[in-house]
């Protein structure tokens, strides 16, 4: 089996979670990395044992990379994903994949330009039990589909939130792409957005949207870093699918060690399991055996109309007619 090399830009607390990924699957290999700090990175290469690339053009030019794993912050996503694709690297790029619709539109020409594969990490949709969820959904096991809801109540300390462009950028892009993967499109879409304690961080801490799907299910998506939910059956993150014959669930809460873990208070082991899954799925499925990602750059450019058409609605104080 020929070795698959990935190259890691960016050495941030996400690469932890796919350094892992990558060095515990057999076939592949974590090359090295580059940050803009190399003591970073110096420190992330000892731990995961690759080497430190000084400049991002020695990385991209490396010809044991196969693969880039873009892992910064999302204004860099558009220009080292562009930079990747001239260098003939497949790209898989952390969310949300960029900043703006021009940008992501700009990736598209680049990857088209250079026919490599740029994988988003929608990691919510390489879940087990969401694809199962699709599958019931395409087989008609859960009948006609009326409801989708999405929950997300995990408390973001101020420093770390501050960091975070606000919840509806932040989170309710995950919450977008699960959508669109298991309800389809939306037709309209109203949001409402709110920021407790602004003392260190003026960006929304809460955010709701409610959406009506072009096929007419209705969806409600909810995201807050100002609170956990400590009520019996918590909305930590939850995802929930109804239909006339059927319904589904996916929860945080399932799978709980009692261990911080970055920003959260406990390691809710779906979120660093779906990390991996995506991880996995890239270089097994998509690099090795040629097949299309679940997740593309045209779902991020819907998704991020969806995330500007939320922000719309906040500030305009209007529901938002959507257009793909």
């Amino acid at each position: 089996m020929k070795t698959i090399g990935i190259g890691f830009i960016g050495a941030g607390d996400i690469a932890d979670l796919h350094a892992e990924a990558v060095n515990d699957l057999a076939g592949a290999e974590l090359v090295g990395i580059w940050n803009r700090t190399t003591a970073k990175a110096e420190v992330k290469a000892a731990k995961f044992g690759c080497d430190v690339y000084k400049n991002i053009d020695d990385l991209l030019a490396e010809p044991k990379i196969d693969a880039v794993f873009i892992l910064t912050n999302m204004e860099t996503h558009c220009e080292y994903t562009i930079k990747a694709a001239s260098y003939g690297k497949h790209i898989l790029v952390e969310k949300p994949a960029a900043s703006s619709i021009e940008e992501l539109e700009q990736m598209q020409t680049a990857i088209d330009k250079a026919g490599v594969t740029c994988m988003p990490v929608h990691n919510y949709i390489y879940e087990p039990g969401i694809m199962r969820a699709k599958q019931m959904i395409e087989t008609g096991k859960l009948g006609d589909v009326t409801q989708f809801y999405m929950m997300y109540n995990i408390h973001h300390a101020d420093e770390i939130r501050a960091r975070y462009p606000g919840v509806i950028r932040q989170i309710l892009t995950h919450h977008s792409y699960t959508m669109l993967y298991l309800a389809g499109n939306p037709k309209t879409i109203s949001c409402l957005k709110n920021t407790v304690d602004d003392t260190l961080a003026p960006q929304e801490n809460v955010a709701m949207a409610t959406i009506q799907m072009q096929n007419g299910t209705l969806s409600h998506l909810c995201a807050s870093f100002a609170n956990d939910d400590h009520a019996g059956d918590p909305w930590s993150c939850i995802i929930k699918v109804i239909g006339t014959k059927g319904s589904t669930r996916y929860s945080y809460r399932d799978f709980v060690i009692n261990d911080r873990n970055g920003a959260h208070s406990q390691t809710y082991q779906c979120y660093p399991e779906s990390i991996k899954n995506t991880a996995t799925h890239f270089i097994n499925h998509v690099l090795r055996e040629n097949e299309k990602p679940l997740s593309s750059v045209e779902d991020a450019i819907t998704c991020q109309k969806i995330i500007e058409a939320c922000e719309r609605s906040v500030n305009q104080g209007v529901h938002v007619q959507f257009n793909k």
